[in-house]
């Protein structure tokens, strides 16, 4: 079996799991999730505080499902009870960041500055005019929003201007220099 898709999933308190044929729908304090299993050689059953999730033959694509849909569960139970955060900074002279109602706007160099509509779902927080919180229960939304707003003005290698992860290394070139 897959080292991942047999490890059942905890259901934390607070935290309600069902399964109605092929649809998982998870809810909890912070909100409802769904995910829909789409291969029916999956099965997801709930029991005794956990979700267990089966396969029915040993294809390869249906270890590979197994192991996904497990993962997906997992971050479903862990979003609705916990939720999802990603955190952004902007480097660069006179780059910054400032929420306008539910709508973040940024200034990076640009003529003009940019609008980023809130998805719904995701909650934009910026604690510093220089770092963005994206906040959701979804962990993929969450990811593609940060990356949607990073996509906006990478970060360039030899100054180090633009938008990137919180925990993102740079690797820094060293530039001209200037030599006879």
């Amino acid at each position: 079996m897959s080292r991942i898709g047999r490890l059942p999933v905890k259901i934390e308190d607070g935290v309600k799991v069902t399964v109605n044929g092929n649809v998982v729908t998870v809810e909890g304090k912070l909100g409802t999730l769904s995910q829909v299993i789409e291969n029916e050689n999956i099965c997801v059953n709930v029991v005794d505080g956990h979700v267990e999730v089966t396969r029915k033959n040993e294809l390869k694509t249906t270890k590979a499902a197994h192991g996904l849909y497990r993962a997906l569960i997992h971050n479903m139970v862990v979003g609705v009870s916990k939720g999802y955060s990603r955190g952004l900074v902007i480097a660069g002279v006179g780059y910054k960041a400032q929420i306008v109602g539910k709508d973040l706007v940024l200034n990076v160099g640009f003529s003009h500055p940019v609008n980023v509509a809130a998805p719904a779902g995701i909650t934009f927080e910026c604690p510093s005019i220089t770092e963005i919180t994206v906040k959701g229960i979804d962990k993929v939304l969450v990811g593609q929003t940060a990356a949607n707003i990073k996509a906006i003005r990478k970060p360039e290698p030899y100054h180090g201007y633009g938008i990137r992860y919180n925990d993102e290394v740079i690797i820094r070139k060293e530039g001209k220099t200037a030599g006879k």
